[in-house]
């Protein structure tokens, strides 16, 4: 049996009896000031302890040419038509989708932003292969009524019917329209004559010599066959003092025009697509309500290749008169990569309080033109460089954000004006990982750190006691 004795003896710690020590008030200050020096490096450690660290890498992009990139978009133009408004996408890859509808909404907006109303925007259908009567030499007004500023309110408000093809002399569709839309006048002046019924009256505008008046009515493409009834479509409440209309879309020939126009006064039929429909006509018609520009919101899926994300007019049966189109914006959101919860964003702020900043880069950014007196046909350029940033965290295993850069530049256009988002993807990514530090080492530091201190105090004490040891001693011998 081991004895107490032994035990003692492998004290690494001898107690020196307290009777044999001698307290010196300066190794008293000493202890003082090593106590105060243990508490503040013991803070310093332990803040660094929690302080976060992070290591940032730059490595190649493993993602492959197949995998995609959701852009989310909200950008309203105050002078674009929803009637028109187009978002195509295309790439180096020879991706074309024009006109997406399936994720993109559309909502009528006036030229200061505010919605024309809750209701997303009726969707044009898709129009192929519109049929028109043969060409023949004839000229407006012969069986059309010609509308101008001085008689268009009053024939609208006057007549219960009023259909009326806003149309420019030097427009294709427009000059394949004009025989079918003056025939179709003249039917209709023969059956509901103005003098004694009155019930439809056939018109047309102009608007290369009314262009004052097409403004007004938002005409953007020609031709416009728009049909303005009295009483339930006259708006006279609302802040654009416009009238609610419907526009129709199908095909341009004779019989075509004259049968919506008869579907419009059918006694037995209340809807027009029972009558349309049953007898086979190709048409559509949709209501549209007074809207000057649209706002564009939802989101598009790119390849990370170069490529264009291009907003602009566009129609397979319309012309577009680029002088007079403005493709003002202004964008409320435009950013890459899935949705950033707060959380995450949070986390990212934490590991970099650079990160962030360039995923919403574009966001509340206006490019406006027209109240600058700029001319109109201009195309407004965004060119964009999107980097991919994954951030490693202890929290979150994985964030994926884009950020980008994003320059601006106005060019003439030589046709129709467009607002054109460039994109360059980086074969490189910047990986971010979060490194925490292990408590062993934190408690290996502490003890460093009072040890260290211990010592260093001990040895300051014994060498400013040994001096003050010697001094005396030589004073005395100075003094004997």
């Amino acid at each position: 049996m081991v004895s107490a004795a032994k035990i003692r003896s492998i004290d690494f710690f001898r107690k020196t009896p307290r009777d044999l020590t001698e307290a010196s008030l300066s190794g008293a200050g000493i202890s003082i000031i090593a106590a105060i020096f243990i508490i503040f490096l013991f803070g310093m450690e332990l803040h660094s302890y929690l302080t976060i660290s992070t290591s940032t890498a730059i490595i190649i992009d493993k993602s492959s040419i197949e995998d995609t990139v959701r852009i989310d978009l909200n950008i309203s133009f105050p002078v674009l038509s929803c009637e028109f408004a187009s978002v195509d996408v295309s790439d180096v890859l020879g991706t074309n989708r024009l006109n997406i509808t399936k994720t993109i909404r559309k909502y009528p907006i006036n030229r200061h932003l505010e919605a024309s109303g809750t209701q997303e925007f009726d969707v044009v259908p898709i129009t192929y292969g519109i049929k028109h009567d043969e060409m023949v030499e004839e000229t407006y007004g012969e069986g059309s009524l010609v509308l101008n500023s001085h008689n268009f309110d009053k024939l609208v408000h006057e007549h219960p019917i009023v259909v009326v093809n806003f149309f420019a002399p030097w427009c294709h569709w427009s000059r394949l329209l004009r025989p079918a839309w003056e025939k179709a006048a003249k039917v209709m002046r023969q059956r509901y004559n103005p003098e004694h019924d009155g019930r439809i009256i056939v018109g047309c505008v102009d608007c290369t010599q009314e262009p004052d008046l097409c403004q007004k009515h938002h005409i953007q493409g020609y031709p416009s066959i728009r049909i303005y009834r009295k009483g339930a479509d006259d708006v006279r409440n609302n802040n654009l003092g416009m009238n609610v209309h419907e526009t129709y879309y199908g095909d341009r020939d004779t019989d075509s025009l004259v049968m919506v126009r008869k579907a419009k006064f059918h006694p037995n039929i209340c809807k027009l697509d029972s009558l349309v429909s049953s007898i086979g006509i190709n048409y559509a018609i949709v209501k549209h309500v007074p809207q000057e520009g649209c706002r564009i919101e939802g989101f598009v899926c790119v390849k990370k290749v170069p490529g264009n994300l291009v907003i602009t007019a566009s129609s397979r049966s319309h012309s577009f008169d680029a002088s007079r189109m403005n493709m003002s914006h202004v964008i409320s959101t435009f950013s890459f990569g899935s949705a950033i919860t707060p959380m995450m964003m949070s986390d990212m702020k934490r590991l970099g309080p650079y990160l962030g900043v360039g995923h919403n880069r574009l966001n509340s950014q206006s490019y406006m033109t027209y109240p600058r007196g700029d001319p109109a046909n201009v195309t407004i350029e965004h060119y964009l460089q999107v980097v991919k940033t994954e951030v490693a965290g202890v929290s979150q295993k994985w964030i994926e954000n884009y950020e980008y850069t994003a320059h601006t530049s106005l060019i003439h256009a030589p046709s129709i004006p467009a607002a054109k988002f460039h994109l360059e993807f980086s074969p490189m990514q910047v990986l971010i990982t979060e490194n925490s530090k292990p408590f062993s080492h934190f408690i290996t530091n502490l003890c460093a750190i009072i040890g260290g201190v211990f010592t260093v105090a001990g040895i300051l004490d014994s060498i400013l006691y040994n001096t003050c040891k010697l001094a005396k001693k030589i004073d005395l011998g100075k003094n004997y």
